[in-house]
């Protein structure tokens, strides 16, 4: 099994003016990054507790020339209670299983909801970030940052192996993100392991975020709508594809009726 461990992101920037502005002064961006450290640290604090059906497709290329194979689809209960996740897996291809997800060979990951923004925008990570761009994403106009955080400050904890016979390192990542220029929030990030030790047989790993708004107890919250990892080995690459979806308010009779994965 290889696992990511790794977390998730909202943050930065509020540019009010109705023109798209030229490219702001370092002062400016620097203010706007600490304003959004500030909120993206506060960012799992501020997310109720909430049940939602995780879909996961899971492709592998196994002569690496981008011919990708279909391999299984997953559909997992996922919860998020006091701060927590939580996977149970319920269907494989569509079939009823009794099987943990922790058991799963192959690539699995988890995060989303929290750890990769703390990681990225904690201070002690000592993150730099740097100014790209203005787009378009989804009719918002965003502003689009690097950044990196390096090895030394890394918590970046990449896991490869079968279960039971896994290695671990921590690594260094890198990566892009788009942040909407009105309400400061992120609407897509990246993030790209560096420094990744030849002994655990991976020597490449990325993954991509998409958020957008749902529904959670009559309230809207920007929450993980997708998410794409895609990780290469010897011989082997994988990748996989994950869809959020029928977010609802965690109770302690919660349940989600799974059906045949779209």
């Amino acid at each position: 099994m290889t696992r990511v461990r790794r977390a998730t992101l909202v943050c930065l920037l509020a540019w009010t003016s109705p023109a798209w502005p030229q490219r702001p002064s370092d002062a400016d961006a620097a203010a706007a990054i600490e304003q959004s450290r500030q909120k993206a640290l506060a960012y799992t604090r501020s997310l109720p507790d909430f049940v939602c059906t995780e879909v996961i497709r899971r492709y592998v290329d196994r002569r690496e020339r981008g011919e990708w194979t279909l391999t299984d689809r997953l559909t997992v209960r996922l919860s998020y209670f006091q701060h927590i996740e939580e996977h149970k897996l319920m269907l494989i291809n569509d079939q009823p299983t009794n099987r943990d997800f922790s058991s799963l060979e192959g690539a699995t990951g988890e995060g989303e909801f929290g750890g990769t923004l703390e990681s990225i925008f904690d201070p002690q990570s000592q993150a730099a970030f740097r100014w790209e761009s203005w787009k378009n994403v989804r009719k918002h106009r965003a502003a689009v940052y690097s950044y990196v955080v390096p090895l030394e400050h890394s918590r970046y904890l990449l896991v490869a192996g079968k279960p039971g016979e896994a290695r671990q390192a921590v690594v260094g990542f890198h990566g892009v993100l788009e942040v909407d220029a009105e309400s400061g929030e992120v609407l897509h990030f990246t993030y790209l392991a560096d420094h990744i030790p030849k002994d655990l047989s991976v020597s490449y790993a990325l993954t991509t975020v998409d958020y957008d708004f749902a529904d959670v107890g009559g309230r809207e919250y920007l929450l993980p709508a997708r998410s794409e990892t895609e990780m290469r080995g010897l011989n082997l690459s994988v990748r996989n594809q994950m869809e959020f979806r029928d977010y609802r308010k965690f109770s302690s009779d919660s349940t989600i009726t799974f059906g045949p994965a779209k």
